[in-house]
């Protein structure tokens, strides 16, 4: 470390000891297919992405048969759209736990990290439009004396 006298010195010194940015590199298993574990609510996805014709699998079912709602099939789809990989990659992915609702969350959240594994490059696009980040959001516990979880019993004068 330099020797410092005086606090200008310091501008100079915390300017040029910069820490390098972090390095994304390519994550794959012995099958070339990389694995990411997306999660939202209660649900968990195990995601497996390879170079395919753009089939998408999950629980052994065609997308469009496990996810029968057009906006589930919508949200599960947002990362390849937004990366624009439409038919470029197969996704083979395994959901447990919670509702449709949030396995197609946490499908779409595996789906994000595996294609960053996949294509670091991708990494800044998935990043801007918020599928890498985790939605923490759970359901609030009942509290004891309250009927839900904030919800009183109806009051009553007499």
């Amino acid at each position: 470390m330099a020797d410092l006298s005086s606090l200008s010195q310091l501008g100079t010194v915390a300017a040029s000891v910069q820490p390098a940015a972090p390095v994304h590199v390519q994550k794959l298993d012995k099958q070339g297919r990389a694995y990411a574990t997306g999660k939202r609510k209660d649900a968990i996805a195990r995601v497996w992405v390879k170079p395919g014709s753009g089939k998408i699998i999950i629980n052994d079912k065609e997308f469009k048969a496990y996810f029968a709602r057009p906006v589930l099939q919508m949200i599960l789809q947002q990362p390849i759209v937004a990366s624009n990989r439409n038919g470029q990659y197969d996704i083979v992915a395994t959901v447990q736990g919670g509702g449709l609702s949030g396995q197609a969350g946490a499908v779409r959240h595996g789906i994000s990290k595996a294609l960053t594994y996949y294509e670091p490059a991708l990494r800044s696009v998935l990043k801007k439009g918020g599928f890498l980040t985790r939605d923490s959001r759970t359901v609030e516990r009942k509290k004891t004396g309250k009927a839900k979880a904030r919800r009183s019993f109806q009051f009553s004068k007499r």
